[in-house]
């Protein structure tokens, strides 16, 4: 699977030729969704940037659109109004397969609930975004094996998900997250609801990829990540308030 073959003239910026310190570039955000008879606006007129290696925390309270604004950054959604530039790249000029692929080189997503594949063990959820890009089987088996090394769970590679703790799971979704080596890593509450041991480990493995160069864009509460923070944006209502 050939990725220039892939991808149209307007997404060819992927990692040989990235130059930009600007990452992500969005312009009057406007995500709205319609329940019912009701349009509800989750992320309401936002402006921001964020340059090559920033650590970003957004912090807000429950139903604030910070998971919304994730999405729309990490191109997962698109806005209804606005655009979003990631590597000088408008992302709503992209075709369906050609968005695919951008996010797949360039974004890596741990959510909150894990989403890993029920039916495919620990190290074959590690190897499925690499399996997506065309990436051989000998190396799609060696980056898995060596990230579940990373993060502790060698041991457990032939487990399916529903053999493992929530923060077992939760460290298989990071290495999943990190299968493409993406230059861009975004969190939805990574450490929530998990021991404390788990939640240590977590925080520690994002300090080290903070030390990577790694540009981190996290919805968090937790206090240790807030205080890796280069920039906190705190988010209500859909907006920036802060």
């Amino acid at each position: 699977m050939s990725l220039d073959n892939n991808l149209n003239d307007k997404s060819v910026p992927l990692k040989e030729k990235r130059n930009s310190k600007v990452v992500i570039k969005a312009y009057n955000l406007i995500k709205d969704y319609e329940i019912g008879d009701f349009i509800v606006r989750a992320v309401d007129n936002i402006n921001i940037e964020i340059n090559e290696g920033d650590f970003i925390v957004i912090k807000g309270p429950s139903g604030a659109g910070k998971t919304t604004l994730l999405n729309l950054i990490g191109a997962l959604d698109l806005p209804t109004e606005g655009e979003v530039f990631s590597y000088g790249v408008k992302i709503s000029d992209m075709d369906h397969e050609s968005l695919a692929i951008f996010r797949l080189m360039n974004s890596g997503f741990i959510f909150q609930s894990f989403h890993l594949i029920s039916t495919l063990t620990a190290e074959e959820n590690v190897m499925f975004p690499m399996s997506l890009i065309g990436e051989r089987l000998e190396n799609q088996r060696k980056v898995a094996v060596d990230l579940l090394k990373k993060v502790n769970l060698a041991d457990r590679r032939e487990h399916l998900p529903f053999q493992l703790s929530s923060g077992e799971q939760q460290r298989v979704a990071i290495a999943r997250a990190l299968a493409n080596n993406p230059p861009i890593i975004l969190a939805d509450e990574p450490t929530a609801n998990l021991d404390k041991e788990t939640s240590l480990f977590i925080r520690n493995l994002f300090k080290e990829l903070k030390e990577n160069n790694k540009t981190i864009i996290i919805a968090t509460h937790d206090d240790f990540l807030i205080e890796l923070a280069d920039r906190i944006i705190n988010f209500q209502d859909g907006k920036i308030i802060d």
